[in-house]
């Protein structure tokens, strides 16, 4: 039986990741190429990236939604 990975651990495809940062696939490739993103290779050669760094990184940016929170203190 095989277990399932923690939250802590999953892992996405650039697909993935393009979609919640909402860039192309290629872009989450050159930032890992980068050493921005982290990424994980599977056994067919495959990127893969923990989504809990994925998370973090997607907090640390801000959006329209922080300039408007900030606005109203």
């Amino acid at each position: 039986m095989a277990s399932r990975l923690p939250d802590a651990d999953e892992l996405l495809t650039p697909a993935e990741v393009a979609a919640l940062f909402r860039v192309d696939p290629k872009t989450v490739t050159r930032w890992a190429k980068a050493g921005k993103l982290t990424s994980i290779r599977t056994l067919g050669g495959h990127r893969r990236y923990r989504a809990a760094e994925v998370r973090s990184l997607l907090g640390e940016i801000p959006g329209p939604r922080d300039s408007v929170e900030q606005g109203e203190t």
